[in-house]
């Protein structure tokens, strides 16, 4: 059991992990020290947003922090709206109203118990891994733990190659939507935004500024041009759990049989979803038996495919963005950006249409990157992650999804697991492929506090 324990980050998975600790009631105290980065503990980036408009894209009753108490978060919601049923799509700002009540929760718990919790509204500087613990770096202090927990959530997001300087320091190309979101204002507002990427950000950023700037027209520019497909009105239970498929993906892991085997189990479902649902617990599993090079090989070209079938928004959110695509205020457009500089009072875009060869000039007021989660620890500004990687106390994945680890969360390096420093959520994605949703975190969590606390 690690009596000395350190969490670092401040987002749903960080919370989740401290409130699975301190549910234990374990024989021992313990001494936890939560370095949250002086965000409100356990929002994070994703449930940070104040806005109703921002839906959760899984229904209530599938969001509770802990895997033992499945109508955890729908009993929270219901004890402030009892209309509210399990099948609906709620407000991420209730949902992170939730996460601070477990976390208010948990740290009552934990001095009731006689446990030492420090929530430090800091981030760490540095961290060293030692056969005997870990050294943690924060300011001028230096703290000494048993084992310690890298729950960081997304990293911070990186201009796309061929984005100018003078784009970004003009403010009118815009790296993080989130923060953008954050201080946006009515006046003065573009005409034209340009969003490059189409995934769930691109929907939450589009939504919000769509009502903030009610004369501006949006512009989204991606690969496929495809928005996220949309879940079914009402909730449906697989007719089957997907066992013959699972059996067969196992026996050829191989991207174009996996494929193939995917498309015949749709020809024989009542819909597409039940087969994507079906696949959900088994997805670390398939990774984990693919090879590196069909790894490569699904982002290169499945990925897209695969995301906007498996994150899917709630209905009444595609009805939303249905309704500005019929008002002509937002467009879809296939295309590549390969340029964006300043020029004059707005911004020249270089793009190229799908299928074509021939660059193409878009002028517009603003762009909005919106191209997702960024995992990739080789090329990324946290300060913390690069310490880790300069210093070669971790191994980036090789395919940019986080870093090398062990099933059991602890981060590699030079081959070799570091015994007392570990991860969850994002940074494990090259090791489970599916570990940023809650249905993952929860389960994560819960096996974490088992190992730390030696269960």
């Amino acid at each position: 059991m690690y009596r000395r324990v350190a969490i670092i980050g401040g987002g749903a998975a960080a919370a989740t992990l401290l409130s699975e600790l301190l549910d234990r009631q374990p024989a021992q105290s313990l001494h936890l020290d939560w370095f949250t980065g002086g965000d409100a503990p356990g929002r994070g980036v994703a449930y940070g947003t104040r806005s109703e408009r921002h839906l959760l894209n899984v229904r209530a009753a599938s969001m509770s922090m802990f895997a033992s108490k499945p109508r955890g978060f729908l009993d929270f919601a219901q004890r402030g709206d009892h209309s509210i049923a399990g099948t609906d799509f709620l407000p991420r700002r209730l949902y992170g109203d939730y996460l601070e009540a477990e976390v208010e929760h948990a740290l009552e718990r934990a001095k009731a118990l006689g446990h030492d919790v420090r929530v430090i509204p800091f981030k760490v500087d540095g961290l060293v891994p030692e056969h005997d613990g870990v050294t943690i770096l924060q300011g001028e202090e230096t703290t000494h733990v048993d084992a310690a927990v890298l729950a960081l959530g997304g990293l911070p997001p990186q201009p796309l190659s061929g984005v100018s300087d003078a784009a970004i320091a003009s403010g009118r190309y815009v790296v993080n939507p989130w923060s953008f979101l954050a201080q946006a204002q009515p006046d003065p507002a573009p005409r034209k935004v340009v969003l490059v990427g189409l995934g769930l950000t691109a929907v939450d950023v589009v939504l919000e500024l769509a009502a903030l700037w009610p004369n501006a027209s949006f512009t989204a520019i991606s690969r496929h041009g495809l928005l996220p497909e949309a879940h079914l009105a009402s909730a449906s239970a697989p007719s089957d759990d997907g066992a013959d498929l699972i059996e067969a993906m196992q026996a050829a892991p191989d991207l174009r049989s996996w494929m193939r085997l995917l498309r015949d189990a749709i020809a024989h479902s009542e819909d597409w979803r039940v087969v994507i649902d079906s696949m959900r617990p088994h997805t670390p599993a398939l990774w984990q038996a693919l090879p590196q090079e069909e790894r490569a090989r699904f982002l290169r070209h499945a990925r897209w495919a695969w995301e906007r079938a498996r994150h899917r928004m709630a209905p009444q959110v595609m009805a939303q963005m249905q309704a500005l695509e019929q008002a002509g205020r937002f467009r879809r457009e296939r295309a590549r950006l390969h340029a964006a500089d300043v020029e004059g009072d707005h911004l020249h875009l270089s793009i190229t249409p799908t299928g074509s060869s021939t660059p193409q000039a878009l002028d517009t007021d603003l762009v909005i990157q919106t191209i997702g989660l960024n995992t990739d620890v080789r090329r990324t500004g946290h300060p913390l992650v690069s310490q880790l990687a300069t210093n070669g106390h971790i191994t980036p994945d090789p395919l940019g999804l986080g870093c090398a680890a062990t099933t059991e969360g602890r981060l590699c390096h030079d081959g070799e697991a570091w015994p007392h420093l570990y991860a969850m959520g994002s940074l494990l994605r090259g090791t489970f492929w599916e570990s940023t949703a809650m249905p993952e975190i929860r389960q994560q969590a819960r096996q974490m506090a088992d190992r730390l606390l030696g269960k």
